[in-house]
């Protein structure tokens, strides 16, 4: 009797598990990846920069895509604009204040089928205020690379108001309009490895 009853609980406890079993674990190939950004300078030109200290974990179901789940972690200190200057700028408190706001994450609530490809709903936390945005992206393929490891590809582009994270530093310009714009075009180009 003891015996069946263990046996029984083994089952129970597999068939409970299915649903964990079936998810994968991917994790940011820092190396083939890249999280790039621009906004408006004098209204009439883009500059362009690069976040470069980025993890991203993503718990992905095959299956159902919506059952997924998303989390990054960029530490604002990597912000890089090829201009020293500018960076130690942006990391001032007049911008990302990284002394006191080191990272800048998002963590994924849901994630729903939109058109071709997805979007993960969930909280983007910059500059100490956490605000819900709706992150499109686009699964661009799974492949297995040269030394057998499954990689795979996501690509999301967003606009962000950065005034919307306090980030409300700017000068006026006589001819009209601001020195720097309050979008921010963002740009993640994505590699991710599944973990063994």
């Amino acid at each position: 009797m003891l015996i069946k009853r263990l046996v029984t609980g083994i089952v129970l406890m597999l068939f409970a598990a299915g649903p964990v079993l079936a998810m994968d674990t991917y994790v940011i190939d820092k190396a083939h990846s890249s999280v790039g950004f621009s906004v408006k300078h004098l209204v009439i030109s883009k500059v362009k920069g690069t976040l470069d200290d980025v993890s991203a974990t993503v718990t992905y179901d095959e299956k159902d895509i919506t059952k997924s789940s998303v989390n990054v972690v960029i530490q604002s200190s990597s912000i890089d604009t090829d201009n020293e200057r500018r960076d130690n700028h942006l990391r001032s408190a007049d911008f990302l204040d990284i002394e006191t706001y080191p990272e800048i994450t998002f963590k994924s609530k849901k994630i729903e089928k939109a058109n071709e490809g997805y979007v993960a709903i969930g909280d983007f936390t910059m500059h100490g205020v956490t605000k819900e945005i709706a992150l499109p992206f686009t699964i661009t393929g799974t492949i297995i690379d040269p030394s057998g490891n499954t990689k795979m590809g996501v690509e999301s582009l967003i606009t962000v108001k950065r005034s919307d994270y306090g980030l409300t530093w700017n000068q006026p310009l006589e001819a009209g309009g601001v020195l720097v714009s309050d979008e921010v075009d963002i740009e993640l180009y994505l590699e991710l490895g599944k973990q063994q």
